[in-house]
């Protein structure tokens, strides 16, 4: 990936123009998407299909194959941790999140669903502390700052 670009997206994250803020955001998305390709863009969204349809069997056993045949890309490991977070699966969901932080470090995306996991177990000081890392990297998202208030809440 292209260092320059990537942080120069990092920076207009930043940026008080939401304009800018959601250039960067697409931007990064497209970049993490296309790391392996055409093929793994083509496979995650097959994935993405099934699970649209409830074929959460389908779209587990593809992203497995992924995952299994490109363990760098953050992306396929990131689709599946979605997966197990919509099924409730909130530890296979942690522990793709953490792969995903090792190859991507600032992949928002996975910091926000550690967040949202440890939330829905009920460890709202971990969950805080996976929103606050989140908003380091996009201080202006509000779902981020919402849901550390919220958990915040639930600490009193």
């Amino acid at each position: 990936m292209n260092e320059f670009l990537i942080s120069s997206l990092l920076e207009d994250l930043k940026d008080p123009n939401e304009d800018v803020r959601d250039r960067a955001t697409q931007e990064l998305w497209r970049i993490w998407f296309e790391q392996k390709g055409i093929l793994g863009l083509e496979i995650i969204r097959r994935a993405q299909l099934a699970l649209e349809a409830g074929n959460f069997t389908e779209a587990e056993e593809t992203l497995n194959a992924l995952v299994e045949s490109q363990p760098d890309y953050a992306e396929a490991w990131n689709r599946r941790a979605v997966l197990y977070y919509i099924q409730g699966q909130y530890q296979k969901a942690i522990a793709d999140c953490e792969v995903v932080l090792q190859l991507n470090p600032i992949h928002f995306g996975a910091l926000h669903g550690l967040g949202l996991c440890y939330a829905a177990l009920g460890d709202y000081r971990t969950a805080i502390h996976a929103f606050h890392n989140a908003l380091k990297i996009q201080p202006y998202s509000l779902e981020n700052q919402r849901m550390m208030l919220e958990c915040t809440a639930r600490l009193i």
